[in-house]
């Protein structure tokens, strides 16, 4: 049983591997939304314009009134826009996504949030997207925050594990873990 776990684990940075061989350049963005005053999508909107044909997913951001001003604001067409208020934390940012991403055939994807939180959302992407034969390219908003502490990074790890083999991110059991 080890075994075939570990096997499993060892097969996502293969199939990271083939997603970039398959889609060298990223075809999607994807922003974590969580902070309210909505810079990581005005810096996502400003970002947007150098890849103008890349579609927007932005997951539980800002309401979406404000969050479409921002996009409309800097030109972003509704059409590329993709405003998702599934998530409940960063862990289900991604797990929530995932049929989206199977369905628009994604393989490879920027991955926007804050500076501060880039290390945790890079290890639950690492399984979680990489688990699906999905790549990542990570970009950093920066900000004034300190970084998150590893034992959060860990706790969310484990529920990608979670995620990974029983398909239950284990949010219901966040606030007695925190």
């Amino acid at each position: 049983m080890v075994g075939f776990i570990l096997f499993l684990l060892l097969m996502i940075p293969v199939r990271q591997a083939i997603a970039l061989y398959q889609a060298p350049h990223p075809q999607a963005i994807l922003t974590l939304g969580g902070e309210s005053l909505g810079e990581r999508e005005a810096f996502t909107a400003k970002f947007a314009h150098w890849y103008p044909s890349l579609e927007i997913w932005v997951s539980s951001g800002v309401v979406p009134k404000e969050a479409r001003k921002i996009f409309r604001d800097a030109g972003i067409s509704d059409k590329v826009l993709h405003l998702d208020y599934q998530a409940l934390d960063t862990v289900t940012n991604f797990t929530t996504l995932i049929p989206d991403f199977k369905q628009h055939r994604i393989q490879h994807l920027y991955l926007i949030t804050s500076d501060y939180h880039m290390p945790r959302a890079k290890a639950i992407a690492t399984l979680i997207l990489g688990s699906q034969g999905i790549a990542f390219t990570p970009l950093s908003v920066p900000s004034n925050y300190t970084k998150e502490s590893f034992l959060t990074i860990l706790r969310d790890i484990a529920r990608s594990l979670l995620w990974i083999f029983t398909g239950r991110t284990g949010a219901s059991l966040k606030p007695a873990i925190k």
